[in-house]
């Protein structure tokens, strides 16, 4: 098709990983949108699929590749006429190279959102902590990008990756939004501060919902805001 239409982007937003973090993501969506009325935000279709099998899981040879149902959500998205997809769960990134030819509609790429926020930052930040699943980790996604990007990735130890960052990530996923998941994830942060990181990235979308900005000694930087601020940016162009 030649020209343009005047119709603004259709966002799609690939959820249920976890259904809190997807509901708390299109809330961030609408408050970062400046829209004056309803009728200036953005239009938008969520699929919340719950039963996606754990990413954390796959990736470590423990569980069944997710896959077969980020593709499914990928097309119901596109049915429901969706022009872009976002998908606000940094660890099924590690499958977007699967699924991205085959979707047939771009994929607003969080991590790769979150690398470039991160060279804007001033004063510049040359190393950045990342709290994360272990699936995040080991799959290296946030490695990849930021090595692109010239800025030094800052992990937690084992002991900490398992008993403070994936405990309170698994605290959130229960329901938990007070001590049990801020105060491990709290002295995590601020270990990799102690190493010399200068931001810390919540690099699991659960994780700000454990873990307020207050909490942490150096900005927090949020992949769910970056990822709606980059689809508001997005958003709003018209489609070719």
């Amino acid at each position: 098709m030649n020209g343009s239409t005047d119709a603004p982007q259709i966002i799609g937003i690939l959820g249920g990983m976890g259904p809190a973090a997807t509901a708390d993501f299109y809330a961030k969506l609408v408050s970062l949108t400046p829209g004056r009325s309803d009728q200036e935000h953005l239009k938008a279709v969520i699929w919340s699929d719950p039963t996606v099998p754990d990413r954390t899981e796959a990736l470590l040879g423990d569980g069944p590749d997710p896959t077969p149902w980020l593709l499914n959500g990928s097309r119901v998205l596109r049915e429901a006429g969706a022009t872009l997809i976002a998908i606000p769960c940094n660890t099924a990134h590690a499958f977007v190279p699967r699924i991205a030819g085959h979707v047939g509609l771009p994929i607003v790429h969080m991590i790769g959102e979150v690398a470039e926020h991160l060279t804007a930052l001033r004063p510049a930040v040359r190393a950045a902590g990342l709290l994360a699943t272990t699936g995040t980790v080991r799959a290296g996604l946030y490695q990849e990008w930021l090595d692109r990007a010239g800025v030094d990735l800052v992990l937690p130890d084992r002991s900490s990756q398992d008993s403070e960052v994936m405990a309170a990530i698994r605290a959130v996923k229960a329901g938990a939004r007070d001590t049990t998941a801020t105060a491990p994830l709290a002295h995590a942060a601020q270990r990799l501060v102690e190493r010399g990181a200068q931001a810390i990235i919540a690099g699991c979308t659960e994780i700000p919902l454990g873990l307020p900005p207050e909490a942490v000694s150096v900005p927090l930087v949020d992949p769910a805001v970056v990822l709606a601020r980059a689809l508001v940016r997005r958003g709003f162009r018209r489609v070719p």
